[in-house]
């Protein structure tokens, strides 16, 4: 009789010390995720985010660099998701331009714990990228061309420099433009089904001196959605590229 109590009061003992430490765990302000998705966004690839990589990885992040086809929504949709799915915990889901739309759509997968806008498209439930993107005149340094004779749009090579790329080199903005990857045009005539930051924490990079997507664009999206802004002063719609610590820092602010 003896022993059982004793062994009662043990159990009970491992209970609470085990409910003591999620409860402290849940109180950790340190506590962080460790998992980011990065998702590129048209006229470019994963090979952009490598700076950020870079500084995440160092900081000890598992980071994942989604190679997406830029072939439809849902094709981009799946991808991102196939990479959220290889994951057995919470992660950060990060989209630059386009790439915006595609973190919206994948959203409601489960492993996203919170979202990042980086100088991206932010669409609610049932809208496109082009009402957004045509909700505000075009700046003149933009190069989206017209789609071609298969519906592939692509950035004009002549503008790239000053409208994609204008705080690189040119060398570097050289290279981008001569390696882009054009993105099926349809895309941004295609509305999405899921909108989670609506709910989950959110947060979103301007760069003041973006010339492929108004910055009122940006903050007219972000203020909507309550999104927890940070400006880049100077900054060109590469940002990713041109200024990683800034945008590894927001990264990091939403992993916490």
């Amino acid at each position: 009789m003896i022993k059982k109590i004793h062994l009662s009061i043990l159990v009970l003992l491992t209970l609470f010390c085990g409910l003591n430490q999620v409860n402290a765990q849940k109180k950790d302000p340190n506590a962080k995720i460790k998992n980011i998705v990065l998702v590129h966004g048209a006229f470019v690839d994963g090979s952009g985010w490598r700076s950020v990589y870079d500084i995440l990885t160092k900081r000890g992040y598992h980071v994942i660099v989604t190679q997406i086809p830029l072939t439809s929504l849902k094709d981009d949709n799946t991808t991102v998701r196939r990479a959220l799915d290889r994951l057995d915990a919470p992660a950060v889901l990060v989209g630059h331009s386009w790439g915006g739309t595609v973190i919206t759509e994948a959203s409601s997968h489960p492993n996203v714990a919170s979202l990042v806008y980086v100088t991206a498209f932010q669409p609610d439930k049932g809208e496109t990228t082009d009402k957004w993107y045509s909700s505000q005149p075009g700046l003149p340094e933009a190069g989206i061309l017209p789609p071609d004779s298969e519906g592939f749009v692509y950035y004009d090579l002549k503008k790239f420099h000053a409208g994609f790329a204008a705080d690189l080199n040119h060398e570097q903005a050289e290279f981008m433009a001569h390696s882009q990857k054009p993105i099926l045009g349809s895309s941004f005539t295609t509305a999405v089904t899921a909108a989670e930051w609506h709910t989950k924490p959110t947060f979103g990079i301007v760069p003041t001196a973006d010339k492929s997507i108004n910055p009122v664009i940006l903050r007219n999206m972000y203020k909507r959605s309550g999104t927890k802004v940070t400006e880049i002063k100077e900054a060109s719609h590469a940002v990713f590229v041109s200024h990683p610590q800034e945008v590894a820092e927001v990264i990091i602010a939403a992993s916490k």
